[in-house]
């Protein structure tokens, strides 16, 4: 076994692949430790690619993580933009996470509703590494023997590694299984971890709040705008429209008297202001944009705010 003291810096591009809600958020945040990404038990919670960067002295190691949209299949206008984000994701990578939910896998291969996200890690011709997460969730281990034995001895997984993101279990093993295929020399600075602007992260904490606040089909509808973001001292003042698809869904989030909007607004700003490290002025308004997520350009503006 090598010295980790002595080996060559290593860095390069990790895409996160999975079908929706296995955790792949959160894995990325566990990665990089810090929260970049929103997390909630929401399916199609990540809207767009989001790059974060590990980095660690010994060895001297940097990757650049790349979380994606859920692969599932597409059935609105929303849902194809999102598999978009996705495959779009595969470039240029040096190794692909391909993630699984431990409790699903039941059988001896892949569950069928992960086959899309494999199909499109096997696209990329790259060291496939297989995470199995939430291992935590499994009391009793033996059901995840018939697929490891499986697995195992199939040439398109590099590696497979147990691990659980919430718990931080395993990710050092991760890491270094990665590490394996990743070129020599280093390509961030130390202080680099993510290339999405500050203005991008206030837009997600303000949607994750409008997604924990509400139900039924409201969440996968809600989409935010800003309208203003300025900084003066050590304040910063914020106004944002949340969108919603239907006036039934304006009024819940709206919320009796304004009830739930102010709650929604309290959230968000304190988690904006824990992100940014200032005080913030934050004012939402509420607006219907009707059946946006069946047309592809409101998808691109108010999804993936390709015009902000």
């Amino acid at each position: 076994m090598s010295d980790p003291s002595t080996e060559s810096p290593r860095a390069g591009r990790v895409t996160i692949l999975g079908r929706p809600n296995v955790g792949k958020s959160t894995l990325l945040n566990a990665l990089v430790g810090q929260t970049l990404a929103i997390a909630t038990p929401r399916p199609g919670t990540t809207r767009s690619n989001l790059l974060g960067v590990h980095m660690r002295k010994d060895p001297p190691t940097q990757i650049a993580f790349v979380d994606t949209p859920g692969v599932g299949r597409a059935q609105t206008a929303l849902h194809r933009v999102l598999v978009e984000q996705a495959e779009a994701s595969v470039a240029d990578v040096d190794a692909v996470v391909l993630l699984l939910s431990a409790p699903d896998c039941r059988g001896a291969d892949l569950p069928p509703a992960d086959q899309g996200a494999f199909a499109l890690a096997m696209s990329t011709g790259r060291p496939i590494v297989l995470a199995l997460n939430k291992v935590d969730r499994v009391k009793d281990k033996e059901q995840l023997l018939p697929l490891l034995d499986t697995v195992g001895k199939r040439p398109e997984f590099s590696a497979i590694v147990p691990i659980s993101a919430t718990k931080g279990t395993n990710l050092d093993a991760l890491v270094s299984e990665l590490r394996n295929f990743l070129p020599e020399g280093l390509a961030y600075d130390e202080d680099f971890l993510t290339d999405r602007p500050e203005r991008y992260f206030v837009r997600e904490l303000v949607r994750e709040a409008a997604i924990r606040h509400t139900r039924e089909e409201v969440p996968y509808g809600v989409a935010v705008l800003l309208d203003e973001y300025s900084t003066t001292g050590d304040r910063t003042h914020i106004e944002a429209t949340v969108v919603v698809e239907k006036e039934s869904h304006k009024k819940i989030v709206v919320g009796a008297g304004g009830s739930m909007i102010r709650t929604i607004g309290t959230e968000a700003r304190k988690a904006i202001e824990t992100f940014v490290g200032r005080k913030v002025v934050l004012k939402l308004w509420v607006k219907v944009v009707e059946g946006w997520t069946e047309d592809p350009r409101k998808v691109r503006e108010l999804a993936l705010g390709e015009n902000e």
